[in-house]
């Protein structure tokens, strides 16, 4: 080995320590020994620096172990294809193998810390979207640093997080969403009913007021149920504040029809009797349900039940004359007096509500009217039955008159006239058979008579066909007498030349029948028909005594007359042969 210049060599050292011994005249013993002991201490030295540098190798190989143990790691937590492990140890040094790993192994090392801070923001916002919706966490608190596990941090856990945080954040939406839907709903109902928003809001959560951003909004659980039930109350007292408003509309609109107000003061009301029909769902108009709205409703109900009591009589008085009409117009005979009276004494004594007496006039007018209605068809019959028999009367007058046949003005007229009325008169009979099944049909149907006017109709029709039958006999013992006193002309006035006809004949023949000293006719015996018809005047109500009295006037002047018609009949068929004879009728 060479010595650097300068520098002392162990021979050099030794020869000089030759030297000094053989100055000194060290024995050989001595000088052995000490040269032992030189060579123990180089042994010792180079043994130091021998295990120093093995020390030092197995420290290499340590680091380059870990360094490879590092890489595969960091190459399995960040899924990276497997490294091949090192180069042979000919070819490269030990430090020459850790030099080539240390890029490497930094690279890898920033790839974790960067893939360990994907992993750290994506779980943080899992974890916080996670407490929001649980409400674990207050609105702009933060989450805690989350335990990543550095030994996976593949891509595909990282898409595995990613994936949960999408969902999540979808779910986040789809809360954040309904809640609101939800704050919107209860705003409305809000609105509706007239209460104060902000305070019903802000007690379910601060964070609902409108002047929190979205961000920042309250999506958990919790506030979710809250205001659900919160919704749930507010809907409920709709329901309960429409059904109570529904209710004071229609007392509203029965006060208003009991006392016919005009359109004019219900107009102001048109904001609520608009939501009368309406479900829960439709009424939707600012404050349509506030509690002043319906106590504004409420103080009108009760005013215009108080105003109700002073107009009562006056109402009751007016529907006992559309009762009192309804039967007139029915030919139903009605003690008006008796009910004034009742009427009268009901609201003085005051033992019956206005209202029940109200309904209970309604009912006799709903009543009424389903009895009109079930004495239409008879009554139109009757109406027509009564029109016949003033046709038959006019027939009569028109029968007696001598210068019907002239041609003066409207002569033509009154003949058409007559023989419309024949035809009519004609019907009568089947008329009155009509009348009497229909009117038989009714009176069993109903259990009670039919009366017109108070009077039995059938015993009416009964009279009227048995007029009939004796004015029939009239007639016929009226054409016997009047053949028996052409025979005795006959036989007066036969002459050489035969039968002559006095002129005189038809002019003898025209004898009216007068009246008997008791006031009956001599044609037929009508005083039953008058006393029928007496008793049917005196119990007509004061409402159908002026148009029936007429037509009872038309039929009595039709029996009264009833003899002279016959014998004019008679006379006006020998001469002019005339088809139809006129038959009286009384209804």
């Amino acid at each position: 080995m060479d010595v650097p210049h300068g520098q002392t060599s162990c021979g050099t050292l030794l020869q000089k320590l030759q030297l000094v011994w053989d100055e000194v005249g060290e024995s050989d013993e001595d000088r052995d020994k000490v040269l032992f002991q030189l060579d123990q201490e180089c042994l010792d030295v180079y043994k130091r620096k021998v295990d120093q540098a093995m020390k030092s190798r197995d420290l290499l190989l340590q680091a380059l172990d870990y360094s490879k143990m590092e890489l595969a790691r960091l190459a399995s937590a960040l899924g990276e294809k497997s490294i091949a492990t090192s180069p042979e140890k000919t070819t490269r040094t030990i430090k020459q193998q850790l030099a080539a790993l240390a890029p490497r192994l930094e690279q890898l090392g920033r790839q974790k810390k960067e893939r360990i801070k994907e992993f750290a923001d994506i779980m943080s916002r899992i974890e916080q979207i996670r407490g929001e919706l649980a409400g674990s966490l207050e609105i702009g608190q933060q989450v805690a640093i989350p335990q990543i596990n550095e030994d996976d941090l593949t891509d595909e856990k990282l898409l595995d997080f990613q994936s949960q945080l999408q969902e999540l954040e979808k779910k986040k939406r789809e809360r954040l969403k309904k809640v609101l839907e939800h704050v919107s709903t209860v705003h409305g109902l809000c609105t509706v009913l007239g209460m104060e928003y902000f305070s019903i809001i802000t007690e379910v959560h601060n964070s609902l007021d409108d002047s929190v951003s979205k961000d920042h909004k309250s999506i958990s659980s919790d506030t979710l149920s809250k205001l659900d039930r919160t919704i749930a109350t507010l809907n409920e007292d709709k329901r309960l504040r429409l059904n109570k408003l529904q209710e004071l509309v229609s007392q509203l609109n029965d006060l208003w029809d009991l006392m016919d107000t005009p359109t004019e003061e219900r107009s102001l009301f048109d904001h609520v009797t608009c939501n009368r029909t309406a479900t829960v769902d439709e009424v939707t108009a600012p404050g349509a349900l506030a509690l002043d709205m319906i106590n504004q409703v409420e103080i009108e109900v009760q005013r215009l039940d108080e105003l109700k009591y002073s107009k009562m009589k006056e109402i009751a008085f007016k529907k006992q004359t559309t009762l009192e009409d309804i039967y007139a117009s029915a030919h139903i005979v009605l003690d008006t007096a008796a009910a004034h009276d009742k009427i009268f004494a009901l609201i003085e004594s005051g033992n019956m509500e206005p209202t029940e007496l109200i309904a209970d006039m309604d009912s006799q007018i709903l009543k009424a009217k389903e009895e009109a209605l079930s004495r239409k068809e008879i009554l139109d019959k009757v109406e027509r039955w009564i029109s016949a028999c003033e046709e038959e009367s006019w027939l009569e007058d028109y029968s007696r008159d001598d210068n019907r046949y002239n041609s003066g003005r409207g002569a033509h007229l009154n003949l058409k006239r007559a023989e419309k009325a024949r035809i009519q008169v004609n019907k009568i009979p089947v008329l009155v058979e009509t009348l009497v099944a229909k009117t038989r049909a009714w009176e069993e149907n109903h259990g009670l008579s039919f009366t017109y006017d108070g009077v039995p109709l059938l015993a009416m029709l009964d009279e009227y066909v048995m007029l009939r039958q004796e004015k029939e006999e009239e007639k016929k013992k009226m054409r016997e007498q009047k053949r028996y006193t052409e025979q005795l002309l006959n036989i007066d006035r036969e002459g050489p030349f035969g039968t002559r006809v006095s002129p005189y004949r038809l002019a003898s023949a025209k004898k009216v029948a007068g009246p008997k000293p008791n006031g009956s006719v001599t044609n037929g015996s009508p005083g039953r028909r008058l006393s029928i018809s007496t008793q049917q005047n005196e119990s007509k109500s004061s409402r159908s005594a002026g148009k029936d009295g007429k037509k009872a006037a038309a039929a009595v002047k039709t029996s009264a007359s009833l003899d002279e018609a016959v014998i004019a009949k008679e006379e006006d068929t020998s001469i002019h042969h005339s088809d139809t004879d006129p038959i009286p009728c009384s209804p």
